[in-house]
Order: C-alpha cells, then structure tokens, then sequence
C-alpha cells in the first residue's frame, strides 16, 4: 500500500520528528524506553548515574555495589600496606606478606563500615589520617547506597504486561486491531487511560516522510484494571489501517505506539507503561484467548499470566 487512508488525520505533536531519512529502526523499544543514542556530548554527561543505578537490572545493581566495596577496600589496604604495615597495632607477625596484606584489606573493611572491632588499630599520623579519611569515605558510600536501595524499592512502577503481538481480529462485522495488557503483580489500579498511535514511513511529494495517526479505541479510559484489558481498534472507514491486508503488513514499514497510564493505590501515584509493535509484530487474522475464567469451586476468578501471549488463527 503506497498511501494512506485519505479520511485520517495526521497528529503533528508525537515528538517523533517527520523525516523518516533520518529515522533508523523502531520509534519505541519493546520496554517502551525511546530507540534514541544520543551522541556529540561527553558520556559523563550524557548519563544519569542515579537513573542508570534505578532502572538497571537488580542483578547487576547488586553486582556493582559488592564490586565497588571489595575495589576500594583493596585500593584502601594497598595504601595501608605501602604506608607500613608496622602502622597497624593488631597485626599477626608473620613472613607470609599476602597474611598481612589479608590483614589490612580485614582493617580497611572494618573501618570502611565503621564496625571497627579493636583488634587492630593504627598507629602514627598517616595510618591515622587515611583510617579516618576511609571512615568518612564509608559513612557517605553507605549513605548514598541505602538511598539507591530506597530509590529502587519506592520507584513507581506500573506493573504492566503487554502482549507480544498486536493481532488483527473479527470485531462484530468489520475487524479491529487489538493489544492485550494485564497486571501482573498483587497491584490496585485505578482510573486507566490507554492512547495508541500509529506511526508510517509514507511517500509524500516524492520524498519519505513519518506520519503519526491518533487511533481511537473502543475503549480509552476503564474505572478498574485487575483483569486483561484488550485494547480495540474498530477498523472503520476513517481508520487509517483500512482496507489493510496481510500483505500491506509485511511490506509497509510502520509502527504502533502504545502508552498507558493508571493510578496504583500501593504507590498513591501515576504510573506509566509504553511499548510498541511493528508492523511484522502484527499477526493479521488471529484472536486472544480469554485469559480469566471461574474457579472450580466458583468462588474466585482465575487471572491465567501464561495466556497473555496466546492467540488462535481466524480467518478474516
């Protein structure tokens, strides 16, 4: 399909930019973080630390505050032993010099968490001065990881899954694209409001451009999201995915934005969740499984996770 449904209205204030020349790849990553690198300033300053350190993976989080207590316990007992281990009262006399550097690296680790059990104790002005460097060193790397800890625990986050796939299904006598979401955590939300965009790579003039459509939904804003929430897309007349065909999808280059917005009653706050599917992410003639059904004993719904993602073929 070389244009668009002519009925739709283009939206201007995506922020997406309209020369598809200078776009490479998808607007949006699948974790709804913007496919933006940005370059021509100095890294240092093109980085957030404490918004890198909030939103990285725990494993990782964890695995940099171990790194950076052993690297400078290391760095301070390497001072301590250049210094002179004799400035350490405590210290085992031994021959075995990885012993006394081991005592050391235990002295600087004691000091640096200002345990400080009194088995070893320095001696003279520079052993002095660097434990006391180290412990004030400790109280502010301490303080400013319990804060990163905080920070990751109290962010607000919308624990929101998206399906895989957007899929193109029956919708009474026409066809609707639709996008599945659900909750995924023991979360309240309330007052959600879903926007989804459409975003193509259009001829226009003779030169590509980016286009942005605004697609209105069946449903836009619900009272209550503890279930599955499939977003509709009724593909109307004025729809500009209309007369749309399988093949359109695997020949168009285009995009759908999806962002939503609820409030979560654990946080007392606003959360957001983005993603996106390209067109080769739609599967055209597919529709979900419901994902909720009654308890054996009909006392409770079941919220099945493991079906967000599972569709059956429909023909169209």
């Amino acid at each position: 399909m070389n244009t668009i449904n002519a009925k739709s209205k283009a939206d201007k204030n995506t922020g997406f930019g309209t020369n598809a020349n200078n776009y490479g790849g998808r607007f949006v990553n699948k974790n709804g973080t913007a496919n933006v690198e940005k370059q021509g300033m100095h890294f240092l300053h093109r980085i957030s630390w404490y918004h890198t350190m909030i939103d990285m993976q725990g494993w990782k989080f964890i695995l940099i505050i171990l790194s950076f207590y052993v690297a400078i316990n290391f760095v301070f007992a390497s001072v301590y032993y250049g210094i002179g281990i004799e400035h350490l009262n405590g210290i085992s006399t031994t021959d075995n010099e990885w012993v006394k550097f081991g005592q050391a690296y235990f002295f600087s680790a004691q000091t640096f968490t200002t345990v400080g059990y009194g088995h070893i104790s320095p001696s003279g002005f520079l052993a002095s001065a660097l434990s006391a460097a180290e412990a004030l060193i400790g109280l502010l790397s301490f303080a400013i990881a319990t804060g990163l800890f905080f920070g990751r625990f109290s962010k607000p986050t919308a624990f929101l899954k998206f399906s895989h796939n957007a899929v193109i299904a029956p919708y009474g006598e026409i066809t609707g694209l639709m996008i599945r979401t659900t909750p995924f955590k023991n979360t309240n939300f309330t007052d959600a409001e879903a926007k989804i965009t459409l975003g193509m790579s259009v001829e226009e003039n003779g030169r590509r451009t980016n286009k942005f459509y605004a697609l209105e939904l069946e449903l836009d804003k619900i009272n209550a999201l503890t279930l599955s929430w499939t977003l509709v897309h009724p593909i109307t007349e004025d729809s500009p995915l209309y007369k749309f065909t399988a093949a359109d999808f695997k020949t168009t280059n285009g995009e759908i934005l999806v962002f939503i917005k609820t409030f979560d009653d654990m946080f007392s706050n606003t959360v957001a969740a983005r993603t996106s599917y390209t067109f080769d992410e739609v599967i055209y003639g597919a529709q979900f499984e419901p994902m909720y059904t009654r308890s054996a004993d009909n006392s409770r719904t079941i919220l099945n996770l493991d079906k967000l993602n599972v569709y059956n073929n429909v023909d169209l």
